[in-house]
């Protein structure tokens, strides 16, 4: 067997059977091999954003890494803002990137590049193999490095963490083409580690303390089980509970205790700590701003309250220390789960920022995949619209890196086939991998795209106001409209092979939304949103 065999059959060996795929010369002996190894699924994109933002959506449903293929440095370089946001979320990925052949190297031809500089901006994890016996021990090694804390939600309880890492793997050409030793076993990745009993110990002191306390958890803490061990907390004790403003996994709906997700803005969040003494860090990181702004504190932390690091954010078994803190505070206490109500009447009026959050809402059906980049239309209308819906799981945005919707929903529904995904897009983020509802639709996904579709930017204008910009004039309204011309979302879905429609009012979503659950493959709605 060659290089590429070595490698292809070393992921497959390691759990690894998903490769989300854009390809080129350097990568063609692993394309080859696909053939004689039908047990890796390869995904073509046709951007490499899309790939990296495919895998991100895998891994984050199944606690399980998936691949990429990309091509050389330039290739890399396309696919970083989602990997970013991958690396942000915890996701384990493992990045096969191919390379010159070390003979060629020193040519300096065009595509030639720093691929090590580029991949250590987003990598945990960086490794050339440097001979044929590397391949199959460094490949295995990729798989487990990005295994070495688990990922958020993973179903796999033994591996439920906090996060997990992005492993990069650069293959030369001549390394994949060469004859090469046979490929390397599963190699565990390491486990999950405990909070001393101490710290449990002294967290439940503050807990069961006559101040004000709140906690702020993420990661395995956002899982149903870890919900409802908050929820027990809170009962006993009066503990709030929050999580992050867009966490890699959230789940919800009836049956599931609510957390309240932290403000976007430092006012919201001022307003959500006021009178908390002591804010514990449950597989968090202390909340700050995403920007400086001029005369405002980056970190969002109100003066007087104080942080303690209960469960570090990497690594740690978040959901058992949960449940030890639970176990000193809340003995025998069972969570109260809240039901479902009734949806409020849709009543017909045009789609507005305030009104079509509730008709998604509504109709969600049981173990839908929400997958979030909402941004401006939805950062204060989804949660409250969705709060009481079926259950379902909520991926957000969580490196601010815009473009993540349509490919994170793209892995997503490949790697759980048997539940409805809806990704709900804003307007101008979308049109960074909007190649996405191509792969969609060649693989014939069950995702529901809604595009709210404001026709701007329009959380920039906010931030030019809190930077401290004057008021927006031609030049500066300029750089946030997204009309003359106006996108055709519906145009370009259906040129890319999805079917298409546009509602303009909330009975024309509900409709359309309905129908596009109820038949199978890829649709898109464009809601038309009148402007606030």
């Amino acid at each position: 067997m060659n290089g590429a065999e070595t490698l292809l059959r070393t992921l497959l060996n390691n759990g690894v059977d998903v490769c989300f795929a854009n390809p080129g010369t350097s990568e063609m002996q692993f394309v080859a091999a696909l053939d004689r190894h039908p047990a890796m699924r390869g995904v073509l994109c046709l951007f490499e954003g899309v790939a990296t933002g495919a895998a991100d959506g895998y891994a984050r449903m199944t606690g399980q890494p998936a691949a990429t293929l990309l091509h050389l440095g330039p290739g890399l370089a396309n696919g970083l803002a989602n990997l970013h946001n991958a690396r942000r979320a915890h996701t384990p990925i493992v990045n096969v990137i191919g390379d010159h052949a070390r003979s060629h190297k020193e040519l300096d031809s065009p595509l030639e590049s720093d691929i090590d500089a580029a991949a250590a901006t987003v990598s945990n994890w960086v490794c050339r193999p440097m001979t044929s016996a590397d391949i199959g021990p460094d490949t295995a090694a990729a798989v487990a490095a990005a295994m070495s804390a688990g990922v958020p939600g993973a179903p796999d309880q033994s591996r439920t963490g906090t996060s997990g890492a992005i492993s990069t793997l650069i293959m030369a050409a001549d390394l994949s083409w060469e004859e090469s030793a046979p490929p390397a076993p599963h190699l565990p990745a390491p486990p999950l580690r405990s909070v001393t009993r101490a710290d449990v110990e002294t967290t439940a002191v503050l807990v069961a303390g006559p101040e004000p306390v709140a906690l702020l958890i993420d990661g395995a803490g956002l899982t149903e089980r870890g919900l409802q061990t908050a929820a027990r907390i809170q009962k006993t004790t009066g503990t709030a509970a929050f999580c992050p403003t867009w966490p890699a996994r959230l789940r919800r709906g009836a049956g599931v205790p609510a957390i309240q997700p932290l403000g976007y803005r430092a006012e919201a969040v001022n307003q959500q700590l006021a009178g908390i003494k002591h804010l514990i860090l449950v597989g968090a990181r202390e909340p700050v701003a995403s920007f400086a702004y001029p005369g405002r504190p980056g970190i969002l932390t109100p003066p007087g309250t104080r942080v303690h690091h209960f469960v570090p954010d990497e690594g740690f078994d978040v959901v058992n220390a949960l449940t030890e803190l639970a176990d000193i505070v809340a003995p025998g206490t069972l969570a109260v789960l809240p039901a479902q109500d009734a949806p409020p009447p849709i009543v017909n009026e045009p789609l507005r920022t305030e009104n079509w959050a509730q008709v998604i809402g509504a109709l969600l059906p049981q173990e839908t995949i929400i997958v979030d980049e909402s941004i401006t239309e939805g950062m204060n209308t989804l949660f409250p619209a969705t709060a009481n819906s079926a259950p379902h799981d909520v991926l957000g945005l969580t490196g601010l890196a815009i473009g993540q919707g349509i490919p994170v929903a793209a892995g997503a529904a490949i790697a759980c086939p048997e539940r409805p995904v809806v990704c709900l897009q804003a307007d101008g983020s979308a049109l960074y991998t909007i190649s996405g509802l191509w792969t969609q639709a060649r693989e014939k996904l069950n995702v529901t795209t809604v595009i709210l579709n404001n026709r701007s930017y329009a959380i920039l204008r906010a931030e030019l106001d809190r930077v401290g910009g004057s008021q927006a004039g031609p030049a500066a309204n300029a750089l946030f409209d997204l009309s003359q011309p106006d996108i055709d979302f519906t145009a370009v879905a259906t040129g890319m092979g999805v079917p298409a429609t546009r509602a303009a009012s909330t009975t024309e979503l509900a409709e359309q939304f309905s129908t596009a659950l109820a038949t199978p493959g890829p649709h898109l709605i464009e809601a038309i949103l009148q402007p606030t």
